[in-house]
């Protein structure tokens, strides 16, 4: 029998049986039914009517306009078929949630409520949810998160040509280049003045700098001296990247810090005088690396999610009463890469790691050895051999536009994937159409 037999059969069996459940009473009642065949699995009128009602709390509460209810049932219809072929293939990768974790998720939820967890109890009551039901909520997000992270990030591969071509593009200069909240003040003269009146101006521009680096109030000094049309605010220019400044003003202010005030220099409306309020964003960047060494343990058929947590807490017990981090990653770490260099990962840089081991890195001491935590990849222990601050201006650069970029072509990627796994299917979708009859869609 085909999957496709099988299918139908299921249908018509459960059909039979809500048909039968129904005549068993003499008054007519609303019985639930199948609306979508998904491959294994099958979306019931009732779920789809709770997600429903759910999106269109939500429309309402933020007072916008709902589209047509046929329109917006469709689309909600997508989104739970959707889910359902993501946890068909969590289910086929053997991808699970340890207890261990939930419990962590749903702590950081509550955190986020800002509430106990009794008066979070009664939110989720006053919402018609159940601590049990709203953890398998918590469970399949995080089951689903976890295929598409998986699934997606194998798909984008971010070049050092694609950074090179950012980072020169008109976009990437923008994006590179610092902000500064700036000061200014114009002692006027123009550029036909006689050499006396230059003499002048310019010697007048000196003195303010001058009492400016004294300690004088740039700003009063601005609206006392300055002919520019900030002037009488305190020749406040606002936050400026240095890419939106003439320049005239960006070279002047290359290699100043925050609180420093600039040369006076000249141009044909007369001398100018910056200083440099607050910076946002640095040409230097000191970045603090961590040197680390990790395990990790991959749940598998064999070896299930707790099974390899509790492996890690044993390894870790091993290592806090004196055994070799090193060895033990080199018997046991399952990460190709490093469990030779005994899970060496070396010195890294902020944004290397993906944001659970990075989180566990962080707050891990210099010597000490961190509690199971689970990412994308698996269970890990992770021990901190060191810190330093590192001039990585370049690279931090480079692995940030990496980041941007990679998070730009994410969410595409994520849509083509999600349209990718639709399409290669079997949907079967029950809803009725505007004749009253129902649509009848199979793709293989």
């Amino acid at each position: 029998m085909t999957k496709f037999t099988s299918m139908r059969s299921l249908l018509a069996l459960l059909t039979a049986c809500l048909l039968a459940a129904g005549t068993a009473s003499a008054q007519v009642k609303t019985l639930d039914r199948v609306v979508a065949v998904v491959d294994d699995d099958v979306v019931m009128a009732s779920e789809l009517q709770q997600r429903l009602d759910t999106i269109l709390n939500q429309i309402q509460a933020q007072q916008v306009q709902a589209p047509p209810i046929d329109v917006l049932r469709r689309q909600v219809l997508e989104q739970l078929i959707i889910e359902r072929l993501q946890l068909q293939m969590a289910s086929r990768a053997g991808v699970t949630i340890s207890e261990a974790e939930l419990d962590q998720a749903i702590a950081r939820v509550q955190q986020n409520a800002g509430v106990s967890p009794e008066e979070f109890r009664q939110r989720l009551a006053a919402d018609g949810l159940s601590m049990k039901s709203f953890r398998q909520q918590i469970r399949q997000e995080l089951l689903i998160r976890r295929v598409e992270q998986g699934s997606v990030n194998r798909r984008i591969q971010i070049t050092d040509q694609d950074i090179d071509n950012f980072l020169r593009s008109k976009e990437g200069e923008f994006w590179k280049s610092p902000q500064y909240e700036l000061g200014h003040i114009l002692i006027p003269v123009s550029s036909s003045a006689p050499a006396d009146e230059v003499s002048a101006a310019r010697t007048k521009a000196e003195q303010l700098a001058e009492q400016a680096r004294g300690g004088a109030d740039f700003r009063r000094l601005a609206i006392a001296n300055s002919a520019g049309q900030n002037a009488l605010s305190g020749g406040d220019l606002g936050w400026r990247k240095t890419v939106e400044l003439p320049s005239l003003f960006a070279d002047a202010l290359e290699g100043l810090k925050v609180g420093d005030v600039t040369e006076p220099f000249r141009s044909d409306a007369g001398f100018h005088l910056l200083k440099i309020h607050a910076q946002r964003g640095s040409t230097e960047q000191l970045v603090e690396q961590t040197k680390v060494r990790h395990i990790l343990v991959k749940p598998s058929a064999i070896l299930s999610d707790d099974d390899a947590y509790n492996k890690l807490v044993e390894l870790r017990e091993q290592i806090m009463n004196g055994a070799d981090f090193g060895e033990l990653a080199r018997e046991n770490s399952e990460d190709i890469g490093t469990m030779l260099a005994g899970g060496d990962l070396g010195w890294s840089m902020p944004g290397q790691f993906v944001p659970e081991f990075t989180q566990a890195m962080d707050n891990t001491p210099v010597g000490e050895i961190s509690m199971p935590f689970r990412s994308q990849f698996g269970w890990h222990i992770l021990k901190v051999d060191g810190r330093r601050k590192q001039d990585m201006t370049d690279q931090y650069i480079r692995n940030q536009a990496a980041n941007l970029l990679r998070n730009r072509r994410y969410e595409e990627e994520l849509q083509n994937w999600r349209r990718e796994i639709r399409d290669q299917a079997y949907v079967e979708i029950k809803l009725p159409d505007a004749q009253g009859q129902s649509e009848s869609t199979e793709q293989q």
